[in-house]
């Protein structure tokens, strides 16, 4: 049996300041419709260049946390070479090579195979962009 491909981009509203964005409801859709029951990979891929994507726990702390560290290791200031948007705009363009824009998951029986309290997170630091755009893609 041939595998199958199926794709869909959502759009997300991520406002005028830091953001996380809790995907995993929006991926357990898509499974439901793309899956059906089947094993595969599911691919998670945002095509902004100051957004990445996260597995991680949210709800606990964890989330704020990690915006808490990105904000030390990315400070929001005029220290970076590029200087296009807002203040601090730069920073948001080193984020993807520390939260990487892609994230591919197993699925199981249709199902997205995370560990407990783990959440598929649109990471979104650009204070510039009000909306962002997110590629699911199934395999199986």
């Amino acid at each position: 049996m041939a595998g199958t491909f199926t794709t869909r981009t959502i759009t997300m509203a991520t406002g005028a300041t830091e953001t996380m964005h809790d995907l995993t409801n929006a991926c357990s859709a898509f499974l439901r419709e793309a899956a059906h029951g089947r094993n595969g990979l599911l691919n998670v891929f945002t095509p902004h260049p100051t957004s990445g994507l996260a597995i991680i726990e949210t709800g606990a702390g964890s989330d704020d946390d990690l915006l808490a560290a990105l904000r030390g290791v990315l400070p929001a200031d005029d220290r970076w070479g590029d200087r296009h948007g807002g203040p601090g705009h730069g920073s948001g363009h080193v984020l993807p090579a520390l939260v990487p824009p892609h994230a591919t998951l197993p699925v199981v029986d249709g199902e997205l195979e995370l560990g407990a309290s783990q959440s598929v997170v649109l990471v979104n630091t650009d204070r510039d962009g009000p909306e962002r755009q997110v590629r699911l893609s199934f395999l199986g």
